[in-house]
């Protein structure tokens, strides 16, 4: 089913969960906000909106190089206590998420960090491609809205689909740890190194 933005935003709004989360929880919900709401309690991402703006002082720097040694990532997450920092449950979410980054190679942290000159230059893409294959200018809108979102998931890592389990975002495994250590957990910057490549970020 089509579920409007505005809903989306309502739902956000209302919980602090990121949009794809809310708008998973109203698919899955029919639409129905506070089923949705329901929905997004029971996954623990309400209660990690609630700690996200609680500091995070402590945490870890994780590594991980992919086999062979062409790969390498160096990931820094951060949690509220050193008590967390040194659980295992903390140490394989640093483990887990550098792995995803080795994989995937995201460009990003979160959908706030990319600059408003990269989402223009991607707009402008996307709405040649798309006035150049004939569409109407109301629907070429939405059809860009719809590759802005897809460039988001594609390029930050609290978007990507996490690559163990592609049913989740990163942002969702996040959000579940967060609901079963009781501390928020943020990922604070990642550097990807391939061998040879200089432009690695």
């Amino acid at each position: 089913m089509e579920i409007s933005a505005a809903v989306v935003k309502e739902l956000r709004e209302k919980t602090g969960v990121g949009m794809m989360e809310c708008k998973s929880a109203l698919v899955e919900s029919g639409g129905n906000v506070s089923e949705a709401e329901k929905i997004l309690r029971k996954r623990g991402l309400s209660t990690a909106a609630k700690k996200a703006g609680r500091v995070t002082g402590e945490g870890a720097v994780g590594s991980y190089i992919h086999t062979g040694g062409k790969i390498g990532v160096l990931l820094e997450i951060n949690c509220e206590t050193d008590f967390a920092a040194r659980s295992e449950d903390f140490l394989s979410l640093v483990h887990e998420i550098a792995m995803h980054v080795a994989a995937a190679a995201p460009r990003f942290v979160r959908r706030e960090d990319v600059t408003e000159d990269v989402i223009a230059v991607e707009r402008e893409i996307a709405r040649d491609q798309v006035l150049k294959s004939g569409k109407p200018p109301a629907v070429a809108e939405k059809i860009v809205a719809g590759r802005i979102e897809k460039f988001y998931a594609e390029s930050c890592l609290l978007d990507q689909p996490f690559v163990k389990e592609p049913d989740k975002t990163v942002g969702q495994l996040i959000a579940e740890r967060v609901a079963r250590i009781g501390e928020n957990i943020q990922v604070s910057r990642f550097a990807r190194f391939v061998l040879g490549d200089t432009s690695s970020s």
